[in-house]
């Protein structure tokens, strides 16, 4: 099953797509200056067999033509992965008729050492066809843990922390990720917030996120971390047990659950809204969160086809 985790290190570059070129900047890897950029269709199903679907697929056009940029998200050492890849690229090769590089992305060094081998098809000694990745992780993206660094590029830091997310280094990288948010618009600083979050996955370096959205005041941040902290500190306060802050962290997280799907024209009926509402389980709130970064429908948050989400 494809997480959200999985879903947030190659939408980055989607979403992003100046992305691709500090990559390209910071491995020393010469790559033609776009004029223009788009993300195309990451269908890659021929007509009858095997159903084959890249990560995201990126068209980047400059003065010396188009150049597709294939990026794949690889949590684990995979070798039916040299089939995969091999179709994509000569999918793509064919379909475009220009230059196509494969990018990965990966949070560990064992992954990343695993991706950058060559992988080849044929003789051992003789391969009819070799694919060498473009590999990018904690081995070769630069912590970046300084404020002036950070406010020069932070989409890049926000990938230095998605990319350390493992290491020791990532609460310096949040540290000044979140001072450097505070200095751009409001609208792009919400949205980078949520995709670290996302990004981060099921680690301590989301807790620590987390953390610094909810101790701290940024004019950035997102719905989620106000309510969480709002609703919570009220909560707790009212109460004075640690019960009452849980519960009121559960309605604040269902709350910014509520106005993300609004925020994304996703409609909910009074029955799921009451539901999402009496959930008691930050666990499942959490998760649905995940899903609403990206979703389009009910569906893609609860998992089924009618509008009835699981019972938290």
């Amino acid at each position: 099953m494809i997480s959200t985790q999985h879903e947030a290190l190659h939408r980055v570059f989607r979403d992003n797509p100046e992305l691709c070129t500090s990559v390209f900047k910071v491995l020393d890897i010469p790559f033609p200056s776009p004029t223009e950029v788009a993300v195309v269709d990451t269908d890659l199903t021929e007509i009858k067999p095997i159903e084959r679907r890249a990560d995201t697929i990126m068209m980047f056009t400059s003065l010396e033509g188009q150049h597709a940029v294939i990026t794949e998200s690889q949590s684990k050492p995979d070798d039916r992965k040299t089939a995969a890849w091999a179709h994509y690229i000569s999918h793509v090769h064919v379909k475009f008729g220009c230059p196509v590089t494969l990018l990965v992305i990966c949070q560990d060094e064992a992954t990343a050492g695993w991706a950058a081998l060559p992988k080849t098809i044929g003789l051992p000694d003789w391969p009819t066809l070799s694919i060498r990745a473009v590999v990018v992780g904690p081995h070769n993206i630069p912590v970046i843990d300084d404020l002036a660094e950070a406010v020069n590029d932070v989409v890049l830091t926000m990938f230095s922390a998605l990319t350390h997310a493992r290491s020791k280094e990532v609460a310096a990288i949040l540290e000044v990720l979140a001072d450097a948010l505070d200095t751009t618009d409001t609208t792009s600083a919400g949205h980078i917030a949520e995709q670290t979050e996302v990004g981060l996955g099921n680690t301590d370096a989301r807790r620590i996120w987390r953390d610094l959205m909810a101790t701290k005041t940024y004019r950035y941040q997102s719905e989620y971390a106000q309510l969480l902290r709002a609703e919570g500190e009220a909560k707790g306060r009212a109460e004075g047990k640690a019960e009452g802050k849980a519960e009121g962290e559960a309605v604040g997280e269902a709350k910014a659950l509520l106005r993300m799907l609004d925020r994304r024209g996703v409609v909910v009926p009074d029955v799921v809204r009451e539901r999402i509402l009496s959930c008691t389980d930050t666990t499942v709130i959490d998760t649905w969160i995940d899903r609403a970064v990206h979703a389009t429908s009910l569906s893609d948050i609860f998992g089924i086809d009618d509008e009835q989400p699981e019972q938290g």
